[in-house]
């Protein structure tokens, strides 16, 4: 605790004050002593890392796998009832989604059902967050699926059949002319089917890795910079570019995916080439679709208080639509685009291509940033509603982990999804256990049901899909609010979604980011900066532009200013100030020289008294205050060019026999001037800690030659 010392200077009144004596109690600090031994910390640090004991293995290994402290601990009768009840429903509704999220992802149905499956079981192992379902999430399907387009593309996959007939020419030709021993160890081709799950595999392995290290490095706070607004607005922006990706199944088209800057008006722009082309079978699915399944959603929302579980309207429409392509043919009769087949089981785990990392491994930065931003930000919200504490670098680890893992297994990547956490929630989870219990619903299709959904149409799927970013394109309806409570954050908003469906999502979210970077710098680069008045009857001082019935001493200006004082701002506080006050010291220091120079013309050419006497009246005009105090409450920090600006005002003010006094200075800038050696000598520890203190001393020292506290 630092020491405070109060010493008593007398100061005397002007005259005509009866000789009156104000004391006025100047405040030191005496800071304390700070040992820095670069040295000492780092044998500090090593010997706390390195130091291995029973109990710091066992905090260790608890730490790392969660699921070893709470599951012996689970109270089967209180939380059982719930796990299960919000387990089979999530599970319900995780089904239909996963196998519409594949085709979003670029994947075959299987593989969304994979993903779902896995992420679940390793979340409950490594999560800390009892609430939140892990799984697909549309965003993170959407920027898979476009990577995985690309590469399909470069690896010749989407050439035109008479292309395709010459390539599998020379490959036959291949095959036939290599000896016996080579062409047993020849593998077989992978199709495209298989190249898109190699490409997805792969990119979610670098994803998972740069997560896992992102926790070992402790760099969570990467995630600051995705504000609220932000990531609503990217989400927001990727809905209408989700949307478009489904649009062609809609309406039963065979058009390429667009992909790249644009991609969303070229989508448009081929659709409505191939609009004459409709499929109106898929056409009349997709709109009875739409009709039991948006207002079925509608009654979940709405009466969400009174059911005990929300209406899994997604399987039903699933089981019936798969009813109805399979007895009607759809498929034979009407070329109607289907699901194909779903194989059961589990495919053979297959490591990631190494030789695609190159390819994707810039492709995977977004990806794991959101994922694990959405994650982290969705597990303190829900911590933070039900009482207890989760540890964001362990979350980061179990949502990598949950990429790594089911890299191996033909899966995509994954992270939290608000949607299934607040079904999880409100339909009574109390710990993962019920992560455990969707993944035994996932596994039963896996194992019997998947193979039933083979005449399952895409334009079902692709309805499933659109009907779920009703929520992100929602956000529309709150603009209003979100403009009166910042106009800034709104505007983050409109600029981060624009960007994110015109451009490209990955593009859109680092324009988002630059973009509310730039705000911060604009808004301290023009802060706020008031002059103060003395509330009546206090020791306290208010902007007078925001409050009535302020008062001023005479003779003394206050003035704040409302941000960091650094290169950026400097000459935005020098010019407020000289404005808030009404002079310019260089202004008036050059009026003086000008007016010395008449005077002395003007002597010379006739060495009269009343020439002189108005010239020296001139040069001596009252500028009307004696003193400036700086508030610095605002002040942040300083910088070099800070200080600076601050020394170069003190000493123009100073040259015009007007002092500046710093109040309310926090110890980093204080530190910073002692630093940059901005007090006289013998007065490096004199402070202001108050604004008034500040005027008290100013009242004080009036009609004495002053005080300057700057160098």
């Amino acid at each position: 605790m630092a020491e405070f010392k109060n010493i008593c200077s007398v100061t005397e009144m002007p005259e005509g004050d009866d000789a009156k004596r104000s004391f006025h109690h100047r405040m030191f600090l005496e800071p304390q002593e700070k040992k820095r031994s670069m040295k000492a910390l780092v044998v500090k640090q090593a010997k706390k890392t390195c130091s291995c004991t029973p109990a710091k293995v066992k905090d260790c290994v608890f730490g790392f796998f969660p699921v070893l402290q709470w599951l012996p601990k689970y109270k089967l009768r209180e939380y059982l009832l719930g796990d299960i009840m919000s387990g089979v429903i999530v599970g319900v509704l995780l089904v239909p989604q996963s196998i519409a999220y594949s085709l979003l992802a670029g994947q075959e149905p299987i593989y969304g059902l994979y993903t779902s499956f896995f992420a679940s079981i390793i979340y409950f192992i490594f999560g800390t967050s009892r609430h939140i379902s892990v799984g697909i999430f549309g965003v993170i399907c959407l920027m898979v699926g476009q990577v995985v387009d690309r590469e399909i593309q470069r690896a010749g996959y989407d050439l035109e059949p008479a292309e395709l007939s010459v390539l599998a020419d020379t490959a036959a030709y291949v095959n036939t002319t290599i000896s016996p021993v080579n062409q047993t160890l020849q593998k077989p081709l992978c199709d495209k089917n298989c190249y898109a799950i190699t490409v997805g595999a792969t990119m979610t392995f670098i994803a998972g890795v740069y997560q896992v290290a992102m926790g070992f490095f402790q760099v969570g706070f990467v995630s600051v910079y995705l504000s609220d607004s932000l990531l609503s607005g990217f989400v927001t922006g990727a809905s209408f570019t989700i949307l478009t990706s489904q649009a062609k199944y809609l309406l039963g088209l065979d058009i390429p995916r667009s992909s790249g800057i644009g991609s969303l008006i070229a989508t448009w722009i081929n659709i409505f080439r191939n609009i004459h082309k409709t499929n109106i079978c898929d056409l009349i699915t997709s709109f009875l679709c739409f009709l039991v399944l948006i207002p079925t959603k509608e009654l979940n929302e709405h009466f969400k208080s009174r059911l005990k579980a929300p209406i899994p309207v997604e399987l039903v429409v699933i089981v019936a639509a798969t009813l109805a392509s399979h007895f009607g043919k759809l498929r034979e009769t009407y070329g109607s685009s289907v699901a194909g087949r779903i194989p059961t089981g589990f495919l053979p785990p297959r490591p990631p291509d190494w030789n695609l990392i190159p390819n994707v491994a810039l492709d995977a930065i977004p990806i794991a940033i959101i994922g694990f931003a959405i994650t982290v930000s969705l597990s303190e919200m829900f911590a933070k509603k039900h009482g207890y504490s989760v540890k964001a670098n362990q979350e980061m680890y179990a949502i990598g982990f949950c990429n790594i893992i089911p890299s191996f297994f033909h899966c995509f990547t994954t992270s939290a999804a608000l949607a299934k956490t607040l079904v999880k929630e409100s339909t009574g989870c109390r710990t993962q256990m019920s992560g455990m219990v969707t993944s035994l619903v996932i596994l039963l299709v896996l194992l019997v049901i998947a193979p039933l959904f083979y005449s399952l149409q895409k334009c079902v799927l692709a309805v499933i899909t659109i009907v779920n970013l009703r929520g992100a394109l929602r956000k529309f309806k709150d603009l209003p609010k979100m403009w009166h409570l910042s106009r800034v954050d709104t505007v983050i908003w409109l600029v981060t979604m624009a960007a994110s469906a015109l451009i490209s999502t990955e593009i859109g979210l680092l324009v988002g980011v630059c973009f509310s970077m730039l705000c911060v710098i604009f808004r301290t680069q023009r802060p706020e900066a008031p002059l103060l008045g003395w509330v009546a009857e206090s020791e306290t001082y208010e902007s007078l532009s925001a409050y009535k019935n302020l008062q001023t001493k005479p003779g003394i200006v206050v003035f704040r200013f409302e941000a960091p004082l650094y290169y950026i701002n400097k000459e935005c506080f020098k010019s407020t100030l000289y404005k808030q006050t009404g002079v310019n010291p260089v202004w008036v220091k050059a009026a003086k020289k000008k007016a010395t120079k008449r005077m002395l013309r003007e002597k010379e050419v006739n060495s009269g008294g009343n020439q002189t006497s108005i010239s020296m009246d001139f040069v001596s005009e009252p500028l009307g205050f004696h003193t400036i105090v700086i508030d610095c409450c605002a002040v942040q920090f300083l910088d070099t060019a800070g200080i600076r600006t601050l020394k170069e005002v003190c000493k123009d003010y100073r040259e015009i026999d007007v002092q500046v006094l710093l109040a309310q200075c926090n110890p980093s800038v204080r530190s910073s001037l002692i630093r940059g050696e901005f007090f006289e000598e013998g007065e490096d520890h004199l402070l202001f800690h108050s604004v008034h203190q500040a005027v008290d001393f100013a009242l004080g020292a009036q009609g004495h030659s002053g005080t300057s506290t700057c160098k």
